[in-house]
């Protein structure tokens, strides 16, 4: 019992100092969000916190899956729960991406890989209603009024490529609306647009301008949930105030669009982009801003500020280094940011990690601050389709942080990368591996990390734990969350050995520095110089180890058991 009652006075203790350094650094943060310095967390909303058992199988769905390819439980109510307690908040989280939440086809269908589900939101049914496994449509007005009250932004989920496979109960769209064939071979731009993913994918004929009907499926099923007139009239409304043919893209863009009018979100994040013509982007995001505007406006109290809508594209293996210009099927090259794109995912991230600190660090501020400079990237170690992850064993989670967290651009914690979620589930197959459910009870326990002595940082006296791991996380997340020139400065290496750098960033009046010192070595006291960016008098904060300290003679210094500093103004 006394060890119970030490345990639980423990959790307590820890989860106080945490909400405090959240709300601290809320009150200290002067700066304004900046999309090239976003801290964004992915989650797979299925994957993530069961905050309510009774939608858990919905639609008559059973749970007969192969392994992780069914649903398994989280829901909307359980993201809104994290946010609620200060999750996000304390990794210094300031966007939300969550998987598709629209109605997913209802049976299951075998791909080759065992039969499988729509758990991840890839599979529609409806592009208009929230899936029932995962809540209702209240349930994500909810979630997006959560997230803002806590200073999160959404980014929504979004397809325009496919609906989901055909099943017994899922019968097939008209044929004035997708394609069944061929599957893609990826030798010619067509090769990876004009074709299906996989096998019974239907593709959206993106490139059609021919009017068509409503499918038929969609009229029998509106009208047996009594929103058939309300609908069609929207349609209506729409296809008038926008002149568009009735075709199929432009379905689909007024019902993305909608998401934006009914609840605020603030962004897209955009599935399978290459396989769909750039042009489509454009005139999404044209209709993302004109319905962003309409609520801003009409919730005038409620808007974060007068930014735009955002804009990021999964282009598959887009690295880095094409810059403004992607490499596609066949050698051709297109230039997404031109259409509708503010950010690209960065694929290329998760090899480029393996570089030292600097050659990786300047390479990508070189980037960023010359052929993509205006735009970003979001950076990633490891994802929910990616088979070749950084550290794919979780050998190296420290390192893996602090890379991540620490590079120039806005950065993607994929969900579980800050407590090690092990990305190969030995009986799952194919993507099913990178999707467990995410394992609370390691914090909940104090679990220790499955650590050999060679790969404990030496802060460490004994084996850390999950828990310590998040803390790092923490730490790192709350410096990017209170400087956005850790993403978005001009990066300058100060010292090779220990490694020091300082970001700058000055733009629109706005001003921000910090210096980062990696790699220490043991030492009680450590003295870093700081005249390049700061001035005598000024007061510190050690972000990492939460110490504050006054610039005297040019110089800070720093009593700390750790291996990093990271420095910026209060």
């Amino acid at each position: 019992m006394f060890r119970k009652t030490l345990i639980c006075l423990s959790l307590l203790s820890l989860s106080l100092t945490q909400h405090a350094s959240a709300a601290e650094n809320k009150r200290t943060n002067k700066h304004p969000f900046l999309w090239e310095n976003a801290t964004v967390y992915f989650l797979l909303t299925d994957r993530f916190h069961n905050a309510d058992k009774t939608n858990d199988l919905a639609y008559g769905r059973q749970a007969d899956a192969a392994p992780l390819r069914g649903f398994m439980g989280g829901d909307l109510r359980g993201v809104i729960a994290k946010i609620q307690d200060g999750y996000f908040s304390r990794l210094g989280v300031n966007a939300l991406w969550i998987t598709p939440p629209v109605e997913q086809i209802h049976e299951g269908t075998d791909e080759g890989t065992g039969k499988s589900y729509g758990f991840h939101g890839y599979w529609t049914k409806d592009f208009t209603k929230v899936d029932a496994n995962l809540g209702s449509d209240k349930d994500f007005k909810k979630l997006v009024e959560v997230a803002h009250q806590h200073g999160i932004r959404i980014l929504l989920d979004v397809v325009m490529n496919h609906i989901g496979p055909v099943t017994a109960t899922d019968t097939a769209w008209p044929a004035d609306w997708v394609r069944t064939e061929p599957t893609c071979d990826y030798k010619t731009a067509d090769g990876a647009i004009k074709c299906t993913l996989v096998k019974n994918l239907p593709d959206i004929l993106t490139e059609s301008d021919k009017p068509v009907d409503l499918p038929p499926q969609l009229v029998q099923k509106w009208k047996q949930e009594g929103r058939y007139e309300r609908e069609v009239k929207e349609l209506d409304a729409y296809f008038a105030r926008t002149g568009f043919p009735r075709a199929p893209r432009y379905h689909l863009m007024k019902w993305h669009t909608d998401w934006i009018r009914k609840y605020g979100i603030d962004g897209f994040r955009v599935d399978t982009v290459k396989h769909v013509e750039a042009s489509v982007w454009k005139e999404l995001k044209q209709e993302a801003h004109i319905a962003f505007e309409e609520w801003k406006r009409a919730h005038p109290k409620k808007k974060f500020s007068d930014a735009p809508f955002f804009m990021t594209a999964e282009a598959y293996n887009y690295p880095i280094s094409d810059g403004l210009q992607f490499r596609m099927d066949g050698g051709s090259r297109v230039n997404y940011y031109a259409n509708g794109f503010d950010s690209m995912i960065n694929f290329g991230f998760k090899s480029d990690a393996q570089q030292d600190y600097e050659t990786l660090f300047s390479r990508y501020a070189n980037y960023l601050q010359q052929d993509l400079k205006g735009y970003s990237v979001l950076n990633y170690i490891s994802s929910h389709d990616d088979g070749s992850p950084f550290d794919p064993a979780r050998q190296r989670p420290f390192e893996s942080a602090t890379k991540l967290m620490l590079t120039p651009g806005s950065v993607q914690i994929y969900y579980g990368d800050e407590i090690a979620r092990l990305l190969n589930i030995a009986e799952a197959q194919g993507d099913a591996k990178l999707r467990s459910m995410m394992d609370w009870s390691v914090l909940q326990k104090n679990v220790r990390l499955p650590l050999t002595s060679t790969q404990i940082p030496f802060t460490y006296q004994a084996t850390p734990s999950y828990r310590d791991l998040l803390q790092h996380w923490q730490k790192l997340g709350q410096f990017r969350a209170a400087h956005i020139a850790v993403g978005a400065g001009v990066h300058q290496q100060l010292s090779a050995k220990p490694y020091i750098f300082q970001r700058s960033y000055q733009k629109d009046g706005v001003s921000d520095q910090v210096i980062v010192a990696l790699d220490l070595p043991r030492a009680k006291t450590h003295t870093i110089a700081v005249d390049t960016v700061f001035r005598d008098g000024e007061r510190l904060q050690d972000y990492y180890s939460g110490q504050s300290v006054i610039v005297q003679s040019g110089k800070v210094q720093i009593a700390t058991k750790h291996s990093m500093i990271l420095l910026g103004k209060l």
